[in-house]
């Protein structure tokens, strides 16, 4: 941007476009203009000025002041094959002949966005040739200098009050700039900038090589690519007989594109071509949780401490689904799997594919298509069609007793002459005052008893049966941070004593028991990072 300023500076037209690469796969689009009275020196000062103002880590952004204006994109939001012939629509006064004839300016023309975005001004400016204002207190006369090397005295008191303010209004928006809203549409176009070509991708996968393969999904296989820069990414290439359709994979797309936060897994593009559906993620090296938590040979390296910090990070990204981000928004799979680990093993929920968006005043909804993990489902979700937030607070109380037990809830064990999950194992170490037995043995007594204590408590909150009667994911967050809060008294948790087919067999001929399901007995998902 600043050598485009400074080519800005030189050109009579005062104005200059700039292209560069972004990625390997998106370029970066710049406009930068000035009015064409100010000098080369002025134009470039005013260009480097609100340049640094800008936010260069966003995809976009906008600056305007009184006689100069930059904005860049990731899309060509301007002619590329007129900007050398045609003159920018930035159209100034004409230089001022005396102030009480001069007619005003036209506004500048701003391109017009593309689809699925939605401009939002602060204000509306006009340019002005006046460079100082100065008062004559003995014949109340006003000079003009317009850095023409003359002066222009004019006898105009009936217009000092309204240019003065005029004055005053440019003058205070010297740091105004655009804000960029996105519409909430669920449509495709809203992440349009974010589109990747297939024969790259391809290219970066070796064409979708065997190697480069990190996991196989419900609805697809994961690769692993590398762009000729150097850029790793996660590569989602949904099974074109999967049964996933193109609403399922629009809703992965909206909702994950919408989404920023150091807890969940960042989507970076997509590709959309013939019958390929491709997403595209931030790599994440660490593999995923449950490689780490069901294999005897690598729970050593969680200890406590970042199991601990593993716990309040999935806490966090799924409150900011539920509550903070500008969608409510139910997981509705969140397993061991779809927690994956970056370098510093912080967690990232990932897989967004069921994701269902809600409206604002929404807080559950049935579906006849039940996808997700059994062991991991509520009762209400599994046995009804029936998922709210309080469907992912199961969820989440299930994964902090695998996280802390280092066992899978799918297995069954054996305790007072009967068997049941980890859920029911757990309540039965709990209603007998052992609670402790628990624990992974790798921890090796290397961890504090009220701590681990309180989260046993708090996943036993989120396993009730009864939705009503769990926390919320913000209350979640507020007990695991904050030890001086009361934690009220379990109540006994769902499926107590029941099992697969009794589920099923329970659920008898509701119409909701019609439902297609995805049903997944928890596994290690992955051997190689993704």
């Amino acid at each position: 941007m600043n050598q485009a300023a400074t080519e800005a500076a030189r050109s009579s037209r005062k104005f200059s476009t700039v292209k560069a690469n972004w990625t390997a796969l998106r370029s970066f689009y710049g406009l930068v203009q000035c009015t064409p009275d100010l000098t080369r020196q002025d134009c470039l000062s005013c260009l480097r000025h609100i340049i640094n103002r800008l936010h260069t880590d966003k995809i976009g952004g906008r600056s305007l002041v009184q006689s100069c204006s930059t904005r860049y994109e990731l899309y060509a939001f301007y002619n590329e094959s007129a900007v050398g012939t045609r003159r920018p629509q930035l159209n100034p006064a004409p230089p001022p002949r005396q102030l009480n004839s001069a007619p005003p300016p036209p506004p500048i023309s701003i391109p017009s966005p593309r689809p699925g975005l939605d401009i939002r001004f602060f204000f509306d400016y006009t340019c002005f040739e006046i460079c100082s204002i100065q008062y004559n207190s003995t014949d109340q006369t006003i000079s003009v200098n317009t850095g023409k090397s003359r002066n222009s005295t004019v006898i105009i008191i009936s217009v000092v009050v309204p240019v003065t303010t005029i004055f005053l209004f440019f003058f205070r928006l010297n740091a105004a700039v655009f804000e960029v809203v996105y519409t909430d549409k669920d449509d495709i176009t809203t992440a349009g900038s974010l589109q990747f070509e297939f024969k790259a991708i391809e290219a970066a996968t070796d064409k979708f090589s065997i190697c480069n393969k990190l996991g196989q999904g419900g609805f697809g296989a994961v690769y692993k690519g590398t762009f000729p820069n150097g850029v790793q990414v996660a590569v989602k290439r949904l099974s074109k007989t999967s049964g996933q359709g193109e609403r399922e994979f629009e809703n992965e797309l909206v909702v994950v594109a919408k989404l920023q936060h150091r807890n969940l897994v960042r989507l970076l593009g997509f590709c959309l071509e013939g019958e390929e559906k491709i997403l595209v993620y931030e790599f994440v090296p660490n593999k995923s949780l449950d490689y780490f938590l069901f294999d005897s040979r690598m729970q050593n390296q969680l200890d406590w401490t970042r199991r601990y910090k593993i716990i309040g990070g999935i806490a966090r990204g799924i409150l900011y689904l539920h509550q903070d981000s500008r969608l409510t928004i139910i997981h509705r799979d969140l397993k061991a799997g779809n927690i994956l680990l970056d370098a510093d093993m912080n967690p990232k929920v990932a897989d967004f594919g069921m994701a269902r968006i809600f409206g604002v005043d929404q807080t559950e909804a049935k579906t006849r298509r039940v996808v997700g993990t059994y062991g991991y489902m509520s009762p209400e979700y599994a046995m009804y069609g029936q998922f709210s937030m309080k469907s992912d607070v199961y969820s989440f109380g299930v994964l902090v007793l695998e996280i802390i037990s280092g066992l899978k809830n799918s297995s069954l064990y054996e305790m007072d002459g009967s068997d049941g999950n980890l859920v029911t194992y757990t309540w039965r170490l709990w209603i007998n005052g052992s609670p402790l037995e628990l624990v992974d043995p790798s921890f090796q007594d290397n961890y504090q008893t009220n701590e681990i204590t309180r989260c046993i408590h708090i996943a036993l909150l989120c396993v009730q049966e009864d939705a009503e009667d769990r926390p919320t994911m913000s209350a979640i967050v507020q007990m695991l941070t904050t030890s001086s809060i009361a934690l009220a008294a379990p109540r006994p948790p769902g499926l107590l004593f029941r099992r697969r087919h009794e589920l099923v067999g329970r659920a008898g001929p509701s119409k909701h028991t019609s439902a297609l399901c995805s049903i997944d007995d928890a596994s290690i998902t992955s051997l190689a990072p993704r």
